[in-house]
């Protein structure tokens, strides 16, 4: 469950615009998180969380017709990033949170479920972000605090990554920032990270649409890449599964909130780039077992960390 940060984007004011869905009525689950002073005690507070815009149906505006279906853009919905916008809705969710994407908020409990046979198709994983209210991300401020969790991963096997982390996203999405915006933080957009990635469809108002390519190892067949990539600061406060695990930042050069990149900028893989762009996509990670303490975190109660059991004396 990935927790967005700070600050912002700009741009101009477009006829065009990524519109909120219309065909149905939007709403997050509810989810309690508490607030803790030495001399206060504890004071929960109810907020919500709200599901990434990529994991969305993308439709036509005010239709049940595909703006992004299998692994494609339909080009005559969707000729450039500015009509996409201007054209299609980012799908609202309620039921399906649970139905289709397997996420199940519960008091201060959340559920994230990996693989989910919904109604109409797969869903593989979900990014959710801890909401303020219905339309504005939660602004984490940690200076010289504490933040703690408790996750239970006895049931998440080697290969898999669960991830919360931090990242420098606009507290409204870029809606504010990018009028071609106008779904905003309650449907899940501005998604940035030190990757830089480029499988996301819409990014400052704009689809993603320019060179968009279908990614041939996704097995849902939903995947792609397009032209741009989004990139912000990144703190990765865990990633882990029930063997492993990791906490690293991942900062970024002369950038505060989210930067849309092209070229060398992106630092991407595929074009040998990685380390000319302007994230540092390895981090300067912790984890305990390359650090040499091979009995700290694991499964079993001869590790410090028990992954069998939800905490550990």
């Amino acid at each position: 469950m990935s927790f967005s940060r700070v600050i912002c984007i700009s741009g101009l004011a477009f006829a065009s615009a990524q519109q909120p869905g219309s065909l149905k009525a939007e709403a997050h689950p509810k989810l309690s998180v508490s607030t803790c002073t030495s001399s206060g005690g504890c004071t929960s507070q109810d907020k919500e969380v709200v599901i990434d815009q990529n994991w969305r149906w993308i439709h036509k505006a005010g239709q049940p017709t595909n703006c992004y279906k299998g692994n494609k853009w339909d080009e005559s919905i969707c000729p450039d990033p500015k009509t996409c916008a201007a054209n299609c809705e980012v799908g609202a969710a309620s039921t399906e949170y649970t139905s289709t994407y397997g996420v199940t908020a519960t008091g201060n409990e959340l559920k994230l479920g990996f693989v989910t046979q919904g109604p109409y198709s797969k869903n593989v994983g979900s990014r959710n972000y801890l909401m303020d209210d219905e339309s504005h991300y939660y602004m984490f401020k940690l200076k010289n605090k504490e933040f703690t969790f408790d996750v239970d991963v006895s049931n998440l096997p080697c290969g898999l990554n669960g991830a919360l982390y931090f990242v420098q996203m606009d507290p409204d999405g870029g809606m504010s920032k990018y009028p071609g915006n106008k779904a905003g933080a309650k449907y899940g957009t501005g998604y940035c990270d030190a990757q830089c990635p480029h499988d996301i469809k819409f990014i400052d108002g704009e689809a993603n649409t320019k060179d968009w390519k279908p990614n041939p190892k996704d097995k849902s067949g939903t995947m792609g890449t397009g032209h741009y990539g989004a990139c912000c600061n990144e703190m990765d406060i865990w990633e882990a599964n029930a063997r492993s695990q990791a906490y690293t930042p991942h900062p970024c050069t002369d950038m505060v909130g989210v930067h849309r990149c092209e070229g060398s900028d992106c630092g991407d893989n595929d074009k040998g780039e990685r380390y000319k762009g302007r994230c540092d996509k390895d981090g300067c990670d912790f984890a305990s077992w390359r650090m040499g303490n091979r009995k700290f975190y694991g499964k079993g109660s001869e590790f410090t960390v028990d992954t069998t059991k939800k905490s550990s004396p």
